[in-house]
């Protein structure tokens, strides 16, 4: 189940900042298992969407997009943990923005121990410019039961990353730090 919900600017020009953050569990039913961590994958946290020139360039962004914060909070049932994942989405308007609006798409993953890829889904988010709005942004609630299988929820991890096209790792690649 998701429910986005809009971030006040005031708080968006505070999570500029990368930052990925696993919390203690503050209601777990099992005080002492602790949480998956939750991290925001550096690569991942930044996109962009063009504009119709053919060439991308930093010219031609429509859209930057910003992975800022990603909240955990778990609930343990049985041999399941109840993930409760709050991820802020900043989105920011380029010099080619013509649209009051702007559809992302990340996905949230876990992995185990050892990395592998246990889960992962695809999430779309659309953010919403006030004119003249530069930056707006939401925070999209995920909550999902995952299964451990006798595993502890501590060992795994929830990743965070924005769903990359070639174009777009080739223009990070191409223009670093825009």
């Amino acid at each position: 189940m998701r429910r986005p919900r809009t971030a006040p600017s005031a708080v968006l020009i505070g999570v500029l900042a990368l930052s990925g953050c696993g919390l203690a569990p503050s209601f777990s039913s099992k005080p002492t298992e602790a949480c998956p961590s939750a991290v925001i994958l550096r690569p991942l946290a930044n996109t962009a969407v063009f504009g119709p020139a053919t060439e991308r360039r930093p010219d031609n962004v429509a859209f930057y997009g910003l992975l800022s914060e990603a909240d955990l909070k778990c609930e343990y049932t049985g041999d399941a943990v109840r993930m409760l994942l709050d991820v802020v989405v900043v989105g920011e308007r380029g010099p080619a923005a013509k649209a009051d609006s702007v559809d992302f798409q990340y996905f949230v993953a876990v992995t185990g121990p050892d990395q592998s890829i246990l889960g992962k889904k695809p999430l779309p988010v659309r953010i919403v410019f006030d004119t003249p709005q530069k930056r707006a942004g939401v925070t999209d609630h995920i909550e999902e039961t995952i299964p451990l299988g006798g595993r502890k929820g501590a060992d795994l991890n929830v990743v965070v990353g924005f769903q990359q096209s070639p174009e777009v790792v080739d223009f990070y690649k191409r223009f670093r730090g825009r």
